[in-house]
């Protein structure tokens, strides 16, 4: 009998934002809920993110933003998404992200976003709830 395959998460820091304490945090949530999680880094290009996605075939592509780019960085991400055919990977981001810029970025295709001080309980349930089913 064959075991059912992990869950794959991308945790990714694009852009220039210097700060990753809470990326690490919520990679950490995912890893200890049961998913493979592959951190990015810093400073990672969108080109980078979608590659590596699509290398390491994940589920799940987790965006944490807090320099402010989030409007020219993730409409390039989710544009590479569609164009990389990663159609069946879900997308979240969290961070520093206007409520006023939430539903734009909804409307790109980013699944939710999630603010400062949420509890990683409510990420990994949220993933739980609603990772896509691979064809």
């Amino acid at each position: 009998m064959q075991s059912k395959r992990k869950i794959r998460i991308l945790i990714a820091k694009p852009g220039l934002d210097s700060h990753d304490r809470g990326a690490k945090i919520v990679a950490r949530a995912l890893r200890d809920a049961g998913m493979e999680v592959i951190y990015t880094g810093l400073r990672q290009t969108p080109e980078q993110i979608v590659e590596t996605a699509l290398q390491e075939d994940v589920d799940v592509i987790g965006l944490s933003i807090l320099s402010g780019a989030h409007k020219t960085l993730f409409p390039r991400i989710m544009e590479l998404v569609k164009q990389k055919g990663l159609t069946d990977v879900m997308v979240f981001a969290g961070g520093i992200i206007p409520e006023e810029d939430i539903p734009e970025m909804k409307k790109l295709g980013i699944k939710e976003i999630f603010g400062p001080g949420t509890p990683t309980e409510t990420i990994v349930q949220f993933v739980f709830e609603h990772i896509p089913k691979r064809t």
